[in-house]
């Protein structure tokens, strides 16, 4: 494997964001050996932070392709964070995304990251992930769409699942898919047991299964922890956080 040379601001930046972000992994005794694709609820960008900063071993994060390409970062930023905001307060977000640029541009590309493209690229992305793979090295994904599954999670788009028909094909070993809750409220990543790819199934049955079973096993993690403030995929005032456990009442 190729030594990555990073950036000494980009290393600065991780220092002192480290200094100040803490997150304890919980369940490293779930993680199988070797190559594995792990899949978790976004916490808008906590998800993605605690990653590249705490997670154990060698691993590899998706990224959008938008927010590492500088020319892309001002309407992406702006679409995927910002466009629910008050509309009085919209110009000011509109300036926000074009002063982000550079320094997404610089913490992306530096970053363990895989670029994920939408066009005629995304074959890119899959041969990318699937040589990481047979590396040895964990894929980080972070699939929820803007649309609602529960209170924990939005829904996952499900096409990131075809990696690992890529990588049976090729290996002939059945990938698995770790189940990953970020919670920022308990300064905690959990990891769950891993959900294996069946290549004896029709693909478009393992997306749904997957998907599935990721989601409802993400849920359970949830649930089962002490009451507190889900960071939704979506962004929206701290105050309209949802609950884990809608039983309960703060």
């Amino acid at each position: 494997m190729d030594a990555k040379t990073f950036a000494p601001l980009y290393r600065l930046i991780k220092w002192g964001i480290a200094c100040f972000y803490k997150m304890d992994v919980v369940g490293r005794e779930n993680l199988p050996e070797g190559a594995a694709i792990l899949v978790g609820n976004h916490a808008q960008m906590n998800g993605p932070i605690a990653c590249e900063l705490f997670f154990p071993g060698n691993r590899y994060t998706w990224c959008a392709s938008q927010m590492m390409e500088l020319k892309e970062v001002p309407a992406y930023a702006y679409q995927d964070f910002w466009s629910m905001k008050p509309r009085a307060v919209r110009w000011f977000y509109k300036l926000a995304s074009y002063a982000i640029a550079p320094l997404s541009v610089l913490i992306f590309n530096n970053a363990q990251t895989i670029p994920v493209y939408h066009d005629m690229r995304v074959m890119t992305t899959f041969r990318q992930t699937v040589q990481k793979l047979q590396e040895g090295a964990k894929i980080v994904i972070f699939p929820e769409k803007d649309e609602i599954y529960n209170n924990i999670l939005c829904a996952f788009q499900e096409h990131f699942v075809d990696v690992a028909s890529l990588y049976s094909r090729r290996t002939k070993k059945a990938l698995p898919f770790v189940p990953m809750y970020i919670c920022p409220a308990l300064h905690k990543l959990y990891l769950g047991k891993p959900i294996y790819f069946d290549g004896e199934n029709p693909l478009e049955q393992e997306r749904e299964r997957i998907c599935d079973a990721l989601m409802r096993e993400i849920t359970r993690m949830a649930e089962n922890l002490p009451v507190h403030r889900v960071v939704p995929y979506r962004n929206m005032p701290k105050e309209d956080y949802p609950l884990n456990r809608t039983d309960e009442a703060l």
